[in-house]
């Protein structure tokens, strides 16, 4: 037996064991034999380094693992990285710039090089970063998702996917990042109400031809009839003018009903080439939101790319990768020309629409809010303006460049994710997979069944390279390499296409690919598929989704048989976490503060199904002093003799306190196992730590001081080695080390999860629960009527029942020190002054005659009680003022409610206090 230190000091542990663990290969011992269990972890970006999120993920991943190895499976935690396509071309590329390079000058090749080094040298941080949060993961077998094996995976899916006619190429509207120069999906853009303009905007008839103009009230009465030569649109986005193919109008719109099919013109450009688009009818506009007339921009608005697809409109592309105005093509007299003809009913191929363009000279290369600025300035000197007000408008931001997002067509390949969301619908709705909190089930449903086709293709070169091959006469030839692409073009000369995959695409091949996929592995076949997934609800879409979909068309099977979704780690006053807010939490400095355990524990206890933890570090420092109340449990029983349980069994015992123990380790098993079952870590948390605490540490070890015969020693050992064992799951650290203060056999990592056949004894469990109660009971009435610590009191037990008598006799001594008594009698006190407790019926009195002074005590005690019931009262008024709980701050509202329930508790203490004085 080492004897431990006085302090307990996480840094001094933590890194030790984590190294001792990994190098003997703990975290996967070999048991080829026993039943498997696998869990995956969500890939975190190489580019990353840990976040709370990550703590509050891994965390949970970690307890299960922990546990399932302890129960002796073949527990195998998948990790690896995530090669996080834009945010690893971004930090390359911001590097490189600080060296005075640029990605387009040195070419593909190169730059691919030096992300490869970047990646060599930096790209594990957030690896070491998990090892000291504690994850105990097979390392051994890391994987990242452009390793090798991984990448052949992928081109497989791809060239799989495209021969089942489940992938294709085609022509959308996309979100389009100006600063990546790439498509992002829908997912990766984040919508922010902004302020903005609304510009409303006269579009002059062709020939100059008039109409009567009627607007009627809800009465059908006229209000207003004039002749008008133009119909009046109104925009947020005045640039986009220039690519507009249509006005549209709601069929049911009487006032537009003259000129439906006529020609407009839009009033910018030079005069003489002003370009002419037909007015049509559509569901979509509203003929009660502004002027009823919406115009129609194709290939820079997703709404009205669905006017344009029903209605046969041309979509014309007005912008180039950086959302400049375009410069290429033809010129805008050229461009205008043509659009004309095709307004007016010449048909044109999707490639000539496409290279024409209809920015005029003046405007092209402009960025497209000086763009915005001469269209509105022009159109504004020739009259055609009718106003313009300011409006909150939504606009698409993306995620991480922070820049507003274009729409804008272009040629990308896409997977039919309708087809594939069929089995992940049909898993969860019959509950081949379980979704846990099953509120989620209604996301899965709402999203997958109307899922959108998924664009796979971003335009960078950081990434998986699409296997797809161009002939010059606009073939395409997809194939696992360019050898087979070129067999099959017969020799025909090939470009690669130069985009890559969606960094989503390799990430939801995760849990068959790590195991080996398309081999037929060990791992595969034993391992696949998974028992859980953890993960945050937000990625439920980009990730948990794919994965399902992926895992049938490929493995024809569920990925995971449970998926569990926890909520967001917020600040304290529960508001989301950001940098520009100040308000982000480091793990690692909490780590260096607290300690992996206190950080561990904390998110464990805070996690609740189906809510956001609201992370106070108040929480890490209590879980903190839990680990110190452990440890200082541990030299105690040191110091007292008891070392290592030498049984697994629970020892025999005659003692009531000792047979109680026992029970109350069974009992807290059981709490702790269906707590698993359920996946309920802040039950999981709480069964252990209030038996920890308050059980064995608070109770047990004050009924045993200075009793430490040898049947108790035997017992404490075991029940502490059980708490050891228990705990471990969420406190690795702490309790490996005083698992190996004692002589020991293997480590705790690999030490069996507790399975006690002892039974609970009724009888000892009534009894310590009675000694415990009364024992409280007279503390707390000590400690209200400020006793003196020193003083010992007697204790006088009127009408006490044989039972009573019998335990008052049996636990006389623990009693008297635990409560400082005197003496303990069994008759009634017949003076005054004394301070009454109730236990099991029985009336006990504490006689306080001398050892306080009575009149002055309850004098205090009723002026507490008053002041107490007068915050009460008023902060009761205020919270029944619906002025203040509708309209004041929600954090004010929840500060009152604390304060009134805390001086409700505090009034109610002190009237208890004086009634126990008879006052």
């Amino acid at each position: 037996m080492s004897e431990l230190p006085k302090t307990f000091d996480p840094s001094a542990i933590e890194q030790r064991w984590y190294d001792h663990w990994e190098s003997n290969g703990l975290f996967r011992p070999d048991r080829p034999d026993e039943e498997p269990w696998t869990i995956v972890m969500p890939p975190p970006n190489v580019t990353g380094s840990l976040h709370i999120g990550h703590a509050l993920d891994n965390t949970l991943q970690d307890i299960l693992t922990r546990r399932e190895r302890m129960r002796g499976k073949d527990a195998l935690w998948v990790v690896g990285t995530d090669h996080a396509g834009i945010a690893t071309q971004m930090v390359v590329e911001r590097n490189l710039e600080s060296q005075g390079l640029k990605r387009a000058e040195m070419g593909r090749e190169a730059f691919l090089e030096h992300v490869w080094e970047w990646k060599a040298q930096s790209g594990g941080s957030i690896t070491r970063q998990l090892r000291r949060l504690g994850a105990s993961c097979d390392w051994s077998n890391e994987r990242f998702t452009m390793d090798p094996g991984f990448s052949k995976a992928v081109i497989k899916v791809f060239v799989e996917l495209y021969n089942r006619k489940l992938l294709y190429r085609a022509k959308r509207l996309v979100n389009w990042d100006p600063k990546f120069q790439t498509a992002i999906s829908d997912l990766e853009v984040e919508n922010r109400e902004v302020q903005g303009h609304m510009w409303h905007f006269k579009y002059p008839l062709a020939g100059g031809e008039t109409y009567t103009y009627v607007e009627k009230d809800e009465d059908g009465n006229v209000v207003l009839q004039e002749e008008r030569d133009y119909i009046s649109i109104a925009t947020t986005r005045p640039e986009t003018m220039l690519g507009d193919g249509a006005v549209a109008v709601h069929p049911g719109d009487e006032r537009y009903r003259p000129i439906v099919g006529k020609l407009c013109e839009i009033p910018v450009g030079p005069k003489e080439h002003r370009r002419l688009i037909p007015i049509i009818t559509d569901d979509y506009p509203d003929p009660n939101f502004g002027s009823g007339a919406v115009k129609i921009t194709g290939a820079h608005d997703l709404n009205d790319y669905g006017v344009a697809q029903r209605n046969g409109i041309p979509m014309y592309r007005l912008m180039d990768e950086t959302a400049h105005m375009r410069a290429d093509g033809p010129s805008y007299e050229e461009s205008a020309r043509r659009a004309v003809e095709i307004a007016r009913g010449a048909t044109a191929s999707p490639e000539e629409i496409d290279a024409l363009n209809l920015v005029p000279e003046e405007y092209r290369r402009l960025d497209r809010y000086d763009a915005r600025k001469a269209v509105v300035a022009d159109i504004d000197a020739e009259g055609l303006m009718v106003t313009v007000e300011d409006k909150m408008i939504m606009q698409p931001f993306g995620d991480r460049s922070g820049l507003v997002i274009e729409p804008m067509l272009t040629d990308q390949w896409y997977v039919d994710a309708e087809t594939l969301a069929k089995p992940a619908i049909e898993a969860v709705r019959s509950g081949d997979i379980a979704v846990v909190p099953e509120t989620w089930k209604k996301t899965w449903f709402n999203w997958l069944e109307n899922i959108q086709p998924w664009c796979v293709s971003r335009q960078l070169w950081w990434g998986h390279r699409i296997p797809a091959w161009y002939a010059d006469d606009g073939s395409v030839y997809v194939a696992e390499s360019e050898e087979e692409a070129r067999a099959q073009a017969g020799g025909k000369p090939l470009r690669q296409d130069e985009d890559v995959l969606d960094t989503w695409f390799s990430s939801a091949l995760w849990p068959f690919v790590t195991l080996g996929w398309p081999e037929e592995t060990h791992d595969l076949k034993r391992h696949y598929p998974n028992d859980v997934l953890i993960s945050g609800f937000d990625i439920i879409f980009f990730w948990d989704a794919r994965m399902a979909m992926m895992g049938f068309e490929f493995m024809k099977e569920r990925p995971w048989k449970t998926l569990y979704l926890h909520g967001l780690v917020r600040d304290a006053k529960g508001q989301k976490m950001s940098k520009s807010k100040g308000n982000t939490v480091d793990p690692l400095g909490l780590i260096d503060k607290y300690g992996a355990d206190a950080l561990r524990f904390t998110m464990a206890a805070m996690e609740s199904q189906g809510r956001d933890i609201k992370l106070d570090e108040k929480r890490v420092e209590g879980y903190r002093n839990f680990a110190t109340k452990l440890w200082n449990a541990a030299r105690f029983l040191q110091m007292n003799g008891v070392g290592a349980s030498q049984s697994i069994a629970a020892p025999e015992a005659e003692l009531p306190v000792n047979r109680w123990i026992i029970g109350e380790v069974v009992n807290t098993l059981a709490e702790l196992d269906k707590a698993f079952d359920e996946l309920r870590f802040d039950d999981m948390a709480n069964a252990i730590y209030h038996f920890t605490w308050g059980t064995f540490c608070d109770w047990y070890v004050e009924l045993v001081k200075g009793a430490f015969d040898d049947e108790t020693k035997r017992v404490a050992a075991w029940a502490f080695d059980q708490i050891l064992v228990m705990l471990h799951p969420f406190m690795p650290f702490v309790t490996e080390e005083l698992w190996n203060a004692n002589e020991r056999p293997y480590e705790l990592i690999v030490a069996k999860w507790p399975a006690p056949k002892a039974q609970g004894n009724p009888q000892a469990k009534a009894e310590i629960e009675w000694l415990i109660e009364l024992v409280s009971e007279i503390r707390s009435a000590r400690n209200e009527l400020n006793v003196p610590p020193s003083a010992k009191l007697h204790l006088f037990a009127a009408s006490a029942s044989d039972e009573t008598a019998g335990r008052l006799d049996r636990f006389h001594t623990m009693l008297s020190r635990l409560a400082r008594l005197e003496s303990i009698q069994l008759s009634a006190f017949d003076g005054s002054g004394a301070a009454q407790v109730v236990v099991g019926g029985i009336t006990y009195a504490l006689p306080l005659e001398g050892v306080i002074d009575l009149s002055s005590e309850r004098g205090r005690l009723s002026k507490a009680a008053e002041a107490a019931e007068k915050e009460r009262d008023s902060l009761a008024g205020r919270l029944s003022n619906p002025n203040f709980t509708e309209r004041a701050k929600p954090e004010a509202v929840e500060k009152a409610r604390a304060d009134h329930a805390e001086k409700a508790a505090d009034a109610e203490r002190y009237r208890a206090a004086l009634e126990r004085l008879g006052g």
